[in-house]
């Protein structure tokens, strides 16, 4: 998985259960940013061209509703997921949460038909749920496990993906008085229609705390796979804006 590191817009809105009870009600957040390689959710799969991405979040108490897009700047293939989110867990330092998604992705194919060559547009369609345990080491640290199951829609493109992701974050390192380093460092098992691999990737960020934009990079290395299509060694540098 790619882990991005979302910050973002907030714009809350109080219900006050006392004059000196003050509760949010509901949070939106979210960034928009555009990198020479748009990563797919598994990081095994990429765009391998620029792409627009949006992360954008509408929260209220445990439930929230996230977007997710990835758009070629010329609208000709991408990605959209939905996903519905809810935390089971907060209790001290340790939460989980789960997860389910509609996706739907499209992208240029080219066909011939009566001796012509055309290019058309494929629709894929597909349902996922998660699992992400997640435990808070201190302020700067955390680690825990994502799983993720994606079942395909339609008969010609993959069916069954299991991936199964162990992270550590380190987040809000100072480099300066101003300047802040996150790092997401991953190995991960990705299981694709009886096909197997497991790969190592990694994100970081430098942002600084009186400017929305930020700049990060996504590195992903093949460890060992049977799995085709994906590159040994990809990576990618973007540049993201914070909403607010």
């Amino acid at each position: 998985m790619s882990l991005f590191l979302i910050a973002g817009f907030q714009s809350q809105s109080f219900g006050q259960t006392s004059k000196d009870s003050i509760q949010p009600v509901t949070i939106f957040s979210g960034n928009i940013g555009y990198t020479n390689n748009g990563f797919s959710i598994v990081p095994t799969f990429s765009f391998n061209s620029a792409a627009i991405t949006s992360q954008m979040s509408w929260k209220k108490n445990d439930f929230s509703i996230e977007p997710d897009i990835r758009l070629a700047p010329d609208g000709k293939k991408g990605s959209l997921l939905l996903w519905i989110r809810y935390a089971l867990v907060h209790k001290g330092n340790f939460s989980l949460r789960a997860g389910v998604h509609p996706a739907v992705n499209w992208y240029p194919k080219n066909i011939t038909e009566n001796g012509n060559s055309i290019e058309i547009y494929q629709l894929r369609r597909f349902l996922a749920w998660e699992l992400a345990p997640n435990f808070k080491v201190n302020q700067h640290v955390n680690t825990g496990v994502y799983y993720l199951q994606g079942n395909g829609m339609q008969k010609d493109g993959a069916q069954t993906t299991h991936f199964v992701n162990l992270y550590l974050g380190v987040s809000d390192l100072a480099l300066s008085n101003q300047l802040r380093l996150s790092l997401t460092p991953a190995v991960y098992y990705l299981y694709l229609d009886k096909k197997e691999g497991t790969y190592f990737t990694a994100t970081g960020s430098i942002s600084h705390k009186k400017s929305p934009f930020s700049i990060q990079s996504t590195i992903n290395k093949v460890l060992q796979t049977s799995i085709v299509g994906g590159k040994d060694f990809q990576w990618n540098i973007a540049l993201m804006y914070k909403l607010k």
